[in-house]
């Protein structure tokens, strides 16, 4: 078994995952089993880099606020701003500190210099304006999106003016705060201004595609782009305030469900665009129904990957993320009989697996689920293999 588990492995580079599919997707996910290794994401960056040179993928793509990841865009297409100040305000979750991330940023910047527009490297965040801890304020994104019809279309098509949006999202501190995460009586989601103002954003969303070729005519196919992410984001965020207000057993798994449409929403829009490569957690990619506990309250839910997989078809292509150790957090060499200790035996530190073949040389005698010794971390699910189409593996995490 373990030659035929070799031949299934090969070197981490662009060719090697081509070589898995029938065709370049439009769609090319790279997923990881936990967050914030720098060794994964320098693996991310020069397999990225090699698909951009090679294969012409044209935007990149990270589980970032799709809101912030306007100002990331604008640096690495015009040079707006400085690498500091857009690390800071252009990606969330605390991840433009990692200096993958900033890399990252750096190398598509350098990339576009002296580049026509059209031909620019693009960047995304498609994530919703949302932390662990809770969502943003829907005012940014529904303040833009109304300033920019209220600037294009006659007041009397607007549903309402900027003043009356004002006075229905009040304070921002009502919208964001944190305790109504584990608790939805603080949540103001269900109250009569945000009930309101879900029905605006709803209307302004409407507003704006109804008047497609006038918008873009008047302003360009950029700027149109821009609005259209605003309205994504603030539909999306009145949403998911809402369900931070239900107290029903089912609040959790219908947060996770609504974060993970809005990101397929926007994973969707920039593939319109052209082809992308995107970079996420293994569970909002994957083609399957995802699962966690959160206490003893099990969820599922359909992530990202999934949703994008059921419109874009063979279109969309998944290769997973997967580890040996993480020593610094406690996750130590994998039994033999999972997926990771199997990989483990290869004598190479990293390799481009060919997820498909190693669930066949596996069926005789299957794997079993690596049980994590930490929170953070989500090993593969030897069930579902066959359903991604290449497996990325790094041996071991760097001691921090």
């Amino acid at each position: 078994m373990t030659s035929g588990i070799k031949d299934t492995a090969h070197a981490v580079e662009a060719a090697a995952v081509m070589r898995l599919l029938p065709a370049r997707p439009r769609v090319l996910a790279l997923g990881e089993p936990t967050h914030g290794e720098e060794l994964l994401l320098d693996v991310r960056n020069e397999l990225f880099r090699q698909l951009v040179e090679q294969e012409g993928y044209t935007t990149i793509a990270i589980e970032s606020d799709c809101v912030m990841g306007l100002v990331v865009d604008d640096y690495v297409t015009t040079g707006e701003g400085t690498l500091d100040e857009v690390m800071e305000h252009g990606i969330s979750h605390g991840w433009g500190a990692f200096a993958g991330n900033r890399e990252l940023v750096r190398w598509m910047r350098a990339c576009n210099e002296g580049r026509p527009a059209p031909e620019r490297l693009r960047f995304a965040g498609v994530d919703g304006p949302m932390e662990i801890t809770g969502p943003a304020s829907p005012r940014e994104s529904l303040t833009a999106l109304h300033g920019y019809l209220a600037a294009l279309v006659h007041e009397s098509l607007l549903p309402c003016t900027a003043e009356t949006l004002d006075r229905l999202l009040g304070a921002d501190e009502r919208w964001t705060d944190q305790a109504a995460m584990m608790d939805p009586s603080r949540s103001v989601g269900r109250s009569a201004e945000a009930r309101e103002l879900r029905l605006l954003a709803d209307d302004l969303a409407a507003l704006l595609d109804e008047r497609t070729p006038h918008l873009i005519a008047a302003t360009s196919r950029d700027a149109w782009e821009r609005a259209r992410q605003y309205a994504r984001a603030a539909t999306g965020l009145m949403r998911y305030h809402f369900w931070m207000a239900d107290d029903s057993p089912g609040r959790m798994a219908r947060l996770l469900g609504v974060r993970d449409s809005i990101m397929a929403d926007n994973l969707l829009a920039a593939a319109r665009r052209g082809p992308v490569l995107v970079h996420a957690h293994n569970l909002h990619l994957q083609r399957h129904e995802a699962a966690m506990r959160m206490g003893d309250l099990p969820l599922d839910w359909w992530g990202a990957g999934a949703l994008v997989s059921a419109h874009l078809g063979e279109e969309y292509a998944f290769v997973a993320g997967a580890l040996g150790t993480i020593r610094h957090q406690g996750v130590d060499t994998p039994p033999p009989d999972t997926v990771e200790g199997l990989l483990y035996a290869l004598p190479e530190d990293r390799c481009v697996v060919d997820a498909r073949r190693l669930a066949a040389v596996l069926a005789d005698a299957p794997p079993v689920p690596r049980e994590s010794s930490w929170f953070g971390y989500f090993p593969l699910d030897p069930a579902h293999l066959a359903q991604s189409d290449g497996i990325v593996y790094v041996k071991d995490m760097p001691p921090r």
